[in-house]
């Protein structure tokens, strides 16, 4: 089996893993909190110099952890989008120049794939997903709904046309002062809810009936004037677009945790019941759920008591943005032999899909 180093420079983590097949050998992430509790999230400029500081580092540490040498590499995969420029830039000339001075092939991987190809790593390679899959693919950016193919292509079916879910979790998350990334800290909340608290709040789900699009901004807005009614609409307004300001602590926690089991329990039936109409629309054998949000553990419980076909999900780990995914995906890449161009470039707005997903 080709013995695969991938490297993940997407946005503010450097993560760098080995791969063997499908087993991780090592994975070494380091990641970056600088900045973004202080600005309410990534700071573009601050991540890429963070990454150049990091990158040679966290690869000695996962060429040692992984007890090999760099000459016993097979292939260099790396991603080239979508992402930071800047971040995505440190990745990809530190993988180019390794591959280069080893002889080596470079692969360069999408980064939504590579959040698919998660669901392979360390799993049986004679029990894979069935295909064709439907894949829900959920992060800070992203929001895709796609048909993934027997020919290893994904053929779109929605996406989100405004807010991605991780973005509105985030966006929800410092309204509500409960810090950054907003995923954890909302699912968090949410799980503290108690019967003395009264019910979650009830909010709006936008259904685009028709599609299989998503929509999130109204979702975001509703929790937005909700809490503005408190807070008074200037303090609020301050809040939403991350400007200094305090004034939720004096808040009823109670409220809070109401709010955060609403908000997660809209996104997450909106979600679900998109996901489990495309794939009997499209008599999917299997559903992968993937990206940053799918580490959210009542969206992998209700999609899984949903949906009429095997689910798979990566373990939880393996969610966030790591270099293990980008090998995974870069392994597959080899095995068709699609190598990199010489000089390969960085895609920022890469998509996960383009075609239209056509019946039979």
């Amino acid at each position: 089996m080709a013995l695969i180093l991938g490297i993940e420079t997407s946005c503010d983590d450097t993560s760098i893993s080995v791969m063997r097949g499908a087993d991780e050998l090592s994975v070494v992430t380091q990641t970056h909190l600088e900045g973004v509790a202080e600005f309410g999230g990534v700071v573009p400029e601050m991540a890429s110099r963070q990454h150049i500081a990091a990158i040679a580092p966290v690869y000695d540490a996962a060429i040692a952890r992984a007890a090999i040498r760099a000459t016993d590499l097979d292939a260099i995969a790396v991603t080239y989008g979508p992402g930071l420029a800047g971040s995505l830039i440190v990745g990809l000339n530190f993988a180019r120049g390794l591959a280069t001075g080893l002889g080596i092939p470079l692969l360069a991987v999408n980064h939504m794939e590579a959040h698919v190809y998660a669901c392979w790593i360390g799993r049986d390679p004679a029990h894979p997903p069935e295909l064709p899959a439907v894949c829900l693919v959920v992060s800070g950016g992203h929001t895709d709904l796609t048909v993934l193919r027997e020919d290893g292509r994904h053929y779109l079916l929605g996406r989100t046309r405004d807010d991605a879910a991780g973005e509105a979790f985030d966006k929800v998350a410092r309204v509500l002062a409960l810090g950054f990334p907003g995923g954890p800290a909302i699912e968090k909340a949410a799980s503290e809810l108690n019967p003395a608290d009264g019910d979650p709040y009830v909010l709006p789900r936008a259904r685009l009936e028709g599609t299989h699009d998503f929509s999130f901004s109204g979702l975001k807005t509703a929790v937005y004037r909700a809490c503005s009614g408190k807070l008074g609409p200037s303090e609020a307004e301050r809040i939403f677009r991350g400007e200094p300001s305090d004034p939720l602590q004096a808040r009823e926690p109670s409220a809070i945790r109401r709010m955060a089991a609403g908000f997660q329990a809209a996104i997450t039936d909106v979600l679900v019941s998109k996901t489990a109409l495309a794939a009997e629309e499209s008599a999917a054998r299997s559903v992968i759920l993937a990206g940053g949000v799918a580490a959210n553990t009542s969206l992998r419980e209700a999609l899984a008591a949903r949906i009429a076909v095997p689910l798979f999900m990566p373990r939880i780990a393996h969610c966030m943005d790591n270099g293990t995914m980008i090998a995974m995906a870069g392994s597959f890449l080899l095995e068709r032999g699609e190598y990199a161009a010489d000089s390969p470039d960085i895609d920022p707005s890469l998509e996960l899909a383009t075609d239209s997903h056509l019946p039979d």
